[in-house]
């Protein structure tokens, strides 16, 4: 088992490492850039070439996203809760609780935890959280709803494809499917080094409630993954996966949704760091019990 864990926790991290020492040795990352190609190209890529590729159904496709969609709003109601008992404003933590690193650590682990069948039902997850992160998410930061931001996310419109050449048995031309599987490659690895590049770039401050908001993320989301997964009957790898991306940790992107609309970003970017470390510490402790 502890091999087991090994190989799966340590490709993970060492790329993550990778991210860290490049911005501690001092070389330049343009991080705007970076992420730009994972969220406009990599992911959509990725996600498009591993759901048509792969013999997973579409009805397996499909409630996986209802339990997502289910874990999500479950988390929201709780942190909602959550910070109205502490007194904490929701347009600035509310974010952080909800949206984890489904991406970034989630994919490269169900990938290695699970293998490709995994590393699909992942990408099914990822795409909710995204999707719902730049609507429900913006709405959140920002106080205001725009529809347009649906029609823009990349993510969700590959998703969309995919699911649609599924369901109707729509024949994908190898051409389509060699582009998007060459361009989604990088998607991984570059989602790891960037990774490992937020949390040397970001910096904790008042370590308290940081490290509260992150025991909340993982303590909540644990537990709504094991619970929605006896909920929804889940076995083997979908119940794997589902408890997996709901204990991630906060996500690099609500760091740069904070300082988009100037929500105490040096805050959520210490909670970003917390959370993470937080879930490299445990991560060893809960994979037994969901590999």
């Amino acid at each position: 088992m502890i091999r087991e864990l090994f190989e799966i926790l340590a490709p993970t991290f060492l790329a993550a490492l990778s991210g860290w020492l490049w911005v501690r040795s001092g070389r330049r990352f343009d991080r705007e850039m970076i992420g730009d190609l994972i969220m406009l190209i990599g992911a959509p890529c990725l996600i498009f070439s591993s759901l048509v590729s792969l013999d997973v159904s579409a009805s397996a496709m499909l409630v996986m996203a209802q339990a997502a969609v289910t874990c999500f709003a479950i988390v929201a109601l709780i942190g909602i809760v959550a910070l109205r008992v502490l007194k904490l404003p929701g347009h600035t933590f509310l974010s952080p609780l909800v949206f984890g690193n489904q991406g970034n650590l989630g994919v490269p682990l169900c990938l290695f935890a699970f293998g490709a069948e995994g590393q699909a039902l992942a990408l099914v997850f990822f795409t909710i959280g995204a999707t719902l992160q730049f609507s429900a998410g913006l709405f959140i930061w920002s106080g205001r709803f725009d529809p347009k931001e649906l029609i823009r996310n990349p993510v969700g419109l590959a998703a969309l494809a995919a699911a649609t050449m599924i369901t109707f048995e729509l024949p994908v031309p190898s051409v389509l499917t060699n582009t998007t599987r060459l361009l989604g490659g990088f998607a991984i690895p570059l989602m790891l080094v960037a990774l490992g590049v937020a949390v040397a770039e970001m910096r904790v401050t008042d370590l308290r409630r940081s490290l509260l908001m992150a025991s909340t993320r993982l303590g909540v989301g644990v537990i709504v993954g094991f619970t929605m997964a006896n909920c929804f009957d889940f076995t083997g790898i979908a119940r794997g996966v589902l408890i997996l991306q709901c204990a991630m940790p906060a996500a690099v992107f609500n760091h740069l949704l904070a300082q988009r609309y100037d929500r105490s970003p040096e805050q959520v970017a210490s909670i970003v760091v917390v959370s993470t470390l937080l879930t490299a510490f445990a991560l060893p402790f809960l994979l037994p019990f969901i590999v």
